[in-house]
C-alpha cells in the first residue's frame, strides 16, 4: 500500500469504516467507484466524506429494476449511510447495508417514510431536569434504541437549574435495570466531557430529545465551540423551538462523530415489537403465566399481569404505558402492511402524545 494509500485507509477508519462494511465491496462493483460516508443532509444535496477528501453531491440514485415502493423508500441517503459513488462523477451507485437504521413515518397524507440517521453505535436520549423530563417519552425513544441495536444512554441536562437532580436520574434508572444514565451540565465543559469517552475513534453517536434540552449546547462544549445556534427556553412549559434545521455530523476531539437531529416530541412506534419486549420485559414474562393467550391484561379472568400488579410486584404506571405502547406499535405496523400492499397512500392515523 502507497503512503496514500496508508493515508487514506486512516481517514476512512476515523469516519467510522469497518469489516461490516468492507466485506460488502465486491468485484460486482464497478472500477472507479469509492466509499464515502453521508456527513450532512441537506435541501437538494448531501455533504459527504472518503479517503481523498470532501465533496457535496446530488442524493439521487437509480432504482435496481423490480424495487417494491416499500424497498425504495429506504433505498435513499441518509446522514451517517456509508455510499458507494463513481470517482469521475460523483454519482451514487449504491447505499451499502446499514447496520442500524432509525426511521419514522412522517406526518400528513401518504406517511412518507423519514430517514433519520443510519449507522448509529450510541444513542444519546437527552432530557432536561425540569418540566419536559417524560418518563414516557424516554420509554419511546429507548424501546427504538433497542429495536434497532443501538446502545442508548440517558442524559439528563440542566443539572445546575434542577435543586435535586439525581431525583431525574433514578426515575430514568428505574425504567431498564443496568441502564446508562449520566447527569451533566450542558454548559460546562468539563461535566460534559466525560460523554467523550463514550464516542471514541471512528465510533459514531446520535443525540435524539426534545427541542429546547440543551442538545446544541452540549454539542457546542464537546466540540469546544459556539458554532451551533441555541435559543432560550419558554417560561411556563419548560421547552424551546428547533435549533437544529439539517441531519449533521459533527467531529469530536476524541476521534468519534455526533450526530445531531432536529428536535422531535412526537415519534410514532411501528415494527418495533422486539425494542417493547426488552425494555418491558417484566410484562412480558408475566403476561406468559395469563389464562388466555390474546389476554389484553385488562379486566380479563386469570390475567398473571393484573396479579402481579395487585400484589405490588409490577407498576401499575408503567403497565398502562406498555399497553398504550404496544396497541400503537400493533396499529402501525398493520397500517404500514396495508400501505406496502395498497398502491395509493393511505390516510395519516393521529399522532399520539408521547407525554401521556
Amino acid at each position: 500500500m502507497t503512503a496514500d494509500g496508508a493515508a487514506g485507509a486512516v481517514r476512512l477508519r476515523e469516519l467510522g469504516w469497518r469489516p461490516f462494511f468492507a466485506a460488502q465491496l465486491d468485484s460486482n462493483d464497478a472500477a472507479g467507484t469509492m466509499p464515502a460516508r453521508v456527513m450532512a443532509v441537506h435541501r437538494g444535496k448531501i455533504a459527504v466524506a472518503g479517503a481523498d477528501g470532501d465533496w457535496l453531491i446530488p442524493p439521487h440514485i437509480a432504482q435496481p429494476p423490480g424495487t417494491t415502493p416499500a424497498a425504495a423508500e429506504e433505498n435513499h441517503p441518509a446522514v451517517g449511510d456509508w455510499l458507494l459513488i463513481d470517482a469521475a462523477t460523483l454519482q451514487i451507485a449504491r447505499i451499502l447495508t446499514r447496520a442500524s437504521l432509525f426511521k419514522r413515518r412522517a406526518p400528513g397524507r401518504g406517511r412518507r417514510l423519514q430517514l433519520i440517521a443510519a449507522n448509529i453505535d450510541t444513542l444519546f436520549i437527552v432530557a432536561s431536569c425540569n418540566e419536559d423530563f417524560s418518563v414516557a417519552r424516554l420509554e419511546r425513544y429507548l424501546v427504538l434504541a433497542r429495536e434497532v441495536g443501538v446502545t442508548p444512554v440517558i442524559v439528563l441536562t440542566k443539572i445546575d437549574l434542577a435543586a435535586r437532580p439525581e431525583d431525574f436520574a433514578a426515575a430514568a434508572r428505574a425504567m431498564q435495570p443496568g441502564l446508562a444514565v449520566e447527569l451533566v451540565n450542558a454548559k460546562d465543559p468539563a461535566s460534559v466531557a466525560r460523554l467523550a469517552r463514550r464516542c471514541g475513534p471512528g465510533e459514531t453517536v446520535a443525540l435524539l430529545g426534545s427541542s429546547g434540552v440543551g442538545k446544541s449546547t452540549m454539542i457546542n462544549s464537546l466540540r469546544g465551540s459556539a458554532d451551533l445556534l441555541t435559543q432560550e427556553v419558554r417560561k411556563g412549559d419548560g421547552t424551546g423551538r428547533h435549533t437544529t434545521t439539517v441531519r449533521e455530523m459533527y467531529r469530536l476531539a476524541a476521534g468519534g462523530w455526533l450526530l445531531d437531529t432536529p428536535g422531535m416530541r412526537e415519534l410514532q412506534l411501528a415494527e418495533t415489537a422486539e425494542g417493547l419486549a426488552e425494555v418491558f420485559d417484566e410484562f412480558v414474562l408475566a403476561a406468559l403465566d395469563c389464562r388466555f393467550t390474546n389476554c389484553s391484561h385488562g379486566g380479563e379472568p386469570g390475567c398473571a399481569v393484573q396479579a402481579g400488579v395487585a400484589a405490588g410486584m409490577l407498576d401499575p404506571a408503567r403497565l398502562e404505558r406498555w399497553r398504550k405502547l404496544t396497541a400503537e406499535d400493533a396499529a402501525n405496523t398493520a397500517g404500514q402492511s396495508a400501505r406496502k400492499r395498497s398502491p395509493r397512500p393511505l390516510a395519516a392515523a393521529p399522532s399520539p402524545d408521547p407525554d401521556d
